[in-house]
């Protein structure tokens, strides 16, 4: 059963209640084990026919491994060709939001202060910029990628200083430039005393659980589970099963959403859908539309080179990942592969939602109630699927009583007061119980 429209409006409603409940209803797999909970794709209403299409289109689209969490449990696992469970890949630019998070934790350990000059922790004179250019890039610049370098030279990685020229001040650019990115690293080494792998495996893979991980030239490798125990990290908000590998609540909430004026996708090193318009790497073009129209609004993305993809939906508990070859000839990091893939995704239930005009006839009343309340206008003969929805995300079936034609009860004596959602197919209506 689609549950896209009705976590939309709880988005609105959840808050810190939201964060909370999502901490306790989300599974965890055991630290440095093979052992992973598992969910029939049935059990949520998705078809195996539907199922079966996503996978082969993933597998004929070059990919080597293919994985869906729902609630922290897997419910698609896929391996291609000769590529095993135990197989090492590369993230590609997929490993940005990993060393977003460690930032965040760096700032938890307070070892790195966001507002900051970079020149703070590389010295100055690490570009070849004036002095006081160089000193307005902050971290906070590199993370958004609003270093205001220039990102149109032969090699964008490069990290040399007659390599990072002005070509705007800090702040009011914003462009997809690798060479501030891996400088980012540098920050973090310099900050912490540690490696980039020690400081790694100190506040991330270890406290995770990741079996695999480690860095090699400004790019990480794993299992595609690894990789999947990261996504699910991040829907969690940085809790792992009441262990908060980052407690920075404020960091995670920037990163995730809108971090400058320019580039409404973007957060912290991080990839947001559902934004008015986006721009894409290696183009200073505005388009005014969402990233990833298919996906949903709340969605946000690790993505990187050759179609490395985290995809983390917390309105479906829903983590994605995807590694492999280059699904296209694009080779992109962001490329129309993502839009296909989210239709076929969209598309696995097997129910079938309300048509518009019985959304426009349903009633519901009384609202507010506090013993029973009738549903009206729709075929209910149909065995239309009745879930309510409490504000941390708890959903109780419902039965229906007395039901005719175009009218039902429903019992709601059990349920406390508070605000709620009645679901119906994809359809929702707001409840009080008072």
């Amino acid at each position: 059963m689609k549950k896209q429209a009705v976590k939309a409006i709880l988005v609105l409603f959840l808050g810190f209640y939201s964060f909370l409940g999502k901490a306790q209803s989300l599974y965890f797999p055991p630290s440095f084990s093979s052992t992973w909970d598992t969910i029939q794709p049935s059990t949520l209403g998705w078809c195996q026919s539907k199922v079966d299409t996503l996978t082969n289109y993933v597998g004929n689209t070059n990919a080597k491994a293919f994985i869906v969490l729902k609630n922290g449990k897997i419910v698609i696992e896929k391996y291609y060709g000769t590529f095993t469970a135990d197989s090492l890949w590369f993230w590609a630019s997929a490993g940005k939001s990993l060393a977003a998070v460690m930032i965040g934790r760096a700032e938890q350990d307070g070892i790195i202060n966001l507002n900051d000059s970079t020149s703070k922790y590389l010295g100055s004179g690490w570009s070849d910029c004036t002095p006081q250019q160089e000193k307005l890039i902050t971290v906070k610049d590199q993370l958004k990628m609003t270093s205001g370098l220039n990102d149109a030279l032969s090699d964008p990685d490069c990290t040399v200083d007659t390599c990072l020229q002005y070509l705007a001040n800090a702040g009011t650019r914003w462009a997809y430039h690798n060479a501030p990115y891996h400088l980012l690293h540098d920050v973090l080494e310099n900050a912490s005393g540690l490696t980039l792998q020690q400081y790694t495996n100190q506040k991330i893979k270890t406290p995770i659980g990741m079996g695999t991980g480690f860095w090699f030239d400004h790019v990480f490798y794993s299992r595609a589970r690894d990789m999947a125990r990261f996504g699910l990290l991040a829907l969690a908000n940085g809790n792992w099963n009441g262990n908060m590998v980052v407690n920075n609540p404020t960091f995670i909430n920037d990163m995730k959403n809108t971090s400058n004026p320019y580039n409404l996708s973007y957060g912290y090193l991080w990839w947001l859908n559902g934004k008015s318009s986006c721009m894409v790497p290696q183009s200073q073009l505005v388009f005014p539309m969402s990233l990833i129209p298919n996906a949903p609004a709340d969605m946000y993305c690790a993505l990187g080179k050759y179609d490395q993809k985290i995809y983390v939906v917390p309105s479906q508990n829903l983590v994605v990942i995807r590694m492999g070859n280059a699904a296209t000839t694009a080779a992109l990091a962001l490329s129309a592969y993502d839009n296909v893939l989210w239709e076929k995704i969209s598309d696995l239930t097997c129910s079938v939602g309300l048509k518009e005009d019985e959304k426009q006839s349903l009633s519901l009343y009384p609202n507010p109630a506090n013993k029973i309340i009738y549903l009206e206008g729709i075929d209910f003969t149909k065995n239309k699927s009745i879930v309510i929805i409490d504000l941390l995300g708890k959903e109780t079936k419902l039965n229906l009583t007395q039901v005719h034609t175009n009218k039902a009860q429903i019992d709601i004596s059990n349920l406390p007061k508070g605000i709620y959602f009645l679901q119906i197919d994809t359809f929702i209506k707001k409840l009080i119980i008072d």
